[in-house]
């Protein structure tokens, strides 16, 4: 099977480049899957991306798929022919349906082993590259990830930004077609100031580095996106600090640019004096900087940008991005310097002109039951009252300052330095940014007690509120992010080792909102939203659902309890012992559903007649005496290991003793035997439901 190189590109004006990433893969991944679902098979499939093109190489890709056999099965024989011998509507409708001549339909009658049917075998060419790729193409595009498309020019072909040219080359050999109006061609075309104009691939295998030599691009993002890192972090080292990359400004960057040249810059230490989080907000945000630290990790007063050309005077390209920056800077400083002049106490009276929710107030409002909710937490886990109040009434003031209007990331960072100029305690300054963490997934939890006590707060206002007024999280749509909110809650808590009760928190918040009905069915529902939040964190560390279910089928409420008890029966099923406990526990739990008029008694020992109910018994009364003691330490682990000796008086018990007994009498101790095991085991959890696919 003959194979050759395909490349494709789509040049365009430049892309967005937070998508920019996004299109490359979406693009490069239809054109293969179509190309695998057409049976034409590639080595390797390399993926380009620039600010100005997207494009694909398909490694020794076939020229042609494999024919096909094709067999298709009619109606049965007698069926297909009526008593003369002629064709039915039936079979005419065959014919047609396969290209046959109705006069030779009786040539094409085979057995498919039970009885005589028309039937049909045609061999199918396979698809060709070259006469399906534009096809593929188009729909590749059709299907990129474009929340909203544009029109250029006369052109009714429709694309995220406008396309200048298609190139598509098979081999040496230029495909004719067209894609997105534009006829496709052999040609590319390099860099917008170093090399405009149009370059010719003698093959598709050159594409890389024909763009590189002579088009000054380098077209592969993640060799763009190392060149960048390189550079950046070289800039930093001849600044004498450290460049700080993050992965979103690193992408962003590699996006925006085709021929990277990193340039340091500097700007006026006065500036310093601002809080360094809303410089470097500016510098990253505005102008896609990267900021410099020193050895201590303080901010130095330089900036590296990555430019998209290699100037003849790199001083003149950094004296502009100098300029630029400075008024950027200059705001900053100005917000900063008057948002000193009142404290986050006077700014609590405009936080009653926001609304937090239509139906649930102001911030202001959100503001007082947040304190109220706040006095609660404080003294169930003995933080201080005053400061925790204290941190809750000033919480969201930073909210109408200036700083947070211009940089909206500064939320809670200006806090922090508001709190400090007003001579705040430093607990509740150190609040005013805490209480948002953590942020995300994997973020820090906050370090002060009177942190913990307003991120859990102000979650817990929030998820109530919203599920109050029946708003709830639906599919996609959650627009106050209670998802996220309910796992800060719960990692807050399990993390940091906090005895508190969900069920009397959620009670509680519900309690402060004026346009809620705090009732048990508001509650329930809430509480058991929150810990099914627990499910998926358990599913990364590799805990069953099993071991979850089990826990949670005992309707929990203190997280920290949960914890320990999903710990302890993961830890159990480990060992050699838990499966056949687990599945003795779910046989009883069946015969017990079963036993109708069945109540549990206390086991009379004078009805023990066999030798394994008796020994039962007996194990059933040690293996609590050292049990009950490690349930009251909370030692979940170890009470449910030292109920793994039970296994063998167990199977013994079930392997000799008739439960459902004639005698009546002697069933109802047999079944008071058997819920006694049970009752043992769901102290800890429902192990019968560590039994899978039996559930």
């Amino acid at each position: 099977m003959k194979q050759n190189d395909l490349l494709i590109e789509i040049g365009t004006e430049e892309l967005p480049p937070v998508a920019l990433k996004g299109l490359r893969d979406a693009f490069a991944t239809s054109i293969e899957k179509q190309l695998r679902d057409a049976a034409l098979t590639f080595a390797s499939a390399e993926r380009f991306a620039s600010p100005r093109r997207l494009a694909v190489l398909l490694r020794s890709l076939d020229q042609q798929a494999p024919s096909q056999t094709l067999e298709a099965w009619g109606p049965p024989a007698k069926v297909a022919f009526d008593k003369e011998g002629n064709p039915t509507r039936a079979a005419e409708a065959f014919a047609q349906k396969n290209g046959l001549d109705i006069g030779e339909l009786k040539n094409h009658i085979a057995n498919d082993g039970k009885q005589d049917k028309l039937f049909v075998k045609n061999e199918q060419a396979g698809a060709q590259t070259t006469a399906i790729i534009f096809d593929v193409i188009e729909k590749a595009l059709a299907a990129l990830p474009i929340p909203k498309r544009m029109r250029w020019g006369a052109s009714r072909a429709e694309f995220v930004r406008p396309v200048h040219w298609v190139t598509a080359v098979y081999g040496s050999e230029p495909l004719t077609g067209e894609a997105l109006s534009l006829t496709a061609g052999n040609t590319t075309r390099g860099h917008r100031f170093h090399a405009n104009t149009e370059l010719t691939l003698a093959s598709a295998a050159d594409y890389e580095t024909l763009l590189l030599n002579e088009g000054k691009v380098v077209a592969n993002f993640e060799k763009r996106r190392d060149m960048v890192r390189e550079q950046v972090i070289a800039e930093g080292k001849k600044l004498g600090g450290q460049a700080v990359i993050s992965d979103d400004l690193l992408d962003e960057v590699t996006a925006l640019v085709e021929w990277p040249v990193a340039l340091a810059g500097s700007f006026e230490e006065r500036f310093l004096k601002v809080p360094a989080e809303a410089l470097i907000s500016s510098m990253k945000e505005h102008q896609k900087y990267f900021h410099v630290v020193d050895a201590d990790g303080a901010l130095m007063p330089h900036f590296i940008t990555v430019s998209n050309i290699e100037s003849l005077d790199p001083a003149q390209v950094i004296a502009g991005n100098e300029k630029v920056i400075r008024p950027r800077l200059s705001d900053a400083a100005f917000f900063f310097e008057t948002d000193c002049k009142t404290s986050l106490f006077d700014r609590r009276e405009k936080l009653k002109s926001i609304v937090f929710q239509e139906k649930l107030g102001t911030v202001f409002d959100k503001t007082e039951r947040i304190a109220a909710l706040s006095k609660v937490l404080a003294e169930k886990i003995g933080a201080d009252v005053t400061l925790a109040e204290r941190a809750a009434l000033l919480c969201k003031s930073d909210l109408v300052t200036d700083m947070v209007y211009e940089f909206a990331d500064m939320q809670g960072i200006a806090g922090l330095y508001y709190a400090n100029n007003d001579g705040e305690p430093a607990d509740v300054a150190k609040a005013m940014d805490e209480q948002y963490l953590p942020r995300f997934a994997g973020d820090s939890l906050p370090t002060t007690q009177t942190g913990s006590v307003i991120a859990l707060a102000d979650r817990l206002d929030t998820i109530t509120g919203i599920f109050g007024i029946g708003q709830p999280p639906s599919g996609s749509k959650d627009p106050f992010a209670l998802r996220r909110a309910c796992l800060g809650v719960l990692r807050i808590i399990v993390e940091q080792n906090l005895e508190l009760d969900l069920r009397e928190l959620i009670a509680q918040a519900a309690k402060q909102h004026s346009a809620v009905k705090a009732d048990d069915e508001l509650i329930n529902t809430v509480l058991a939203y929150m810990i099914e939040r627990l499910r998926a964190v358990y599913d990364e560390q590799g805990i069953a659902a099993e071991v979850f279910m089990a826990v949670t089928a005992k309707n929990l409420s203190v997280p920290l309890d949960i914890d320990r008890r999903i710990k302890a029966v993961n830890s159990f099923t480990t060992l050699p012992e838990a499966e056949a406990l687990a599945a003795a526990n779910k046989r009883v739990s069946n015969i017990l559903a079963k036993a109708e008029g069945f109540t549990t008694k206390a086991v009379d020992d004078k009805l023990l007649q066999e030798d394994a109910e008796k020994t039962l018994a007996v194990s059933l009364k040690n293996a609590s005496d050292t049990f009950q003691p490690l349930i009251e330490k909370g030692d979940y682990t170890a009470a449910l290991k030292s109920l793994a000796s039970l296994r063998e008086p167990v199977d013994n018990f079930f392997d000799n003793v008739m439960v459902n007994a004639d005698d009546a009498t002697l069933k109802n101790n047999r079944l008071s035997l058997l819920n006694q095991l049970r009752e043992l085991f769901l102290q800890v959890a429902d192990i019968s439901l560590l039994v899978r696919g039996k559930n």
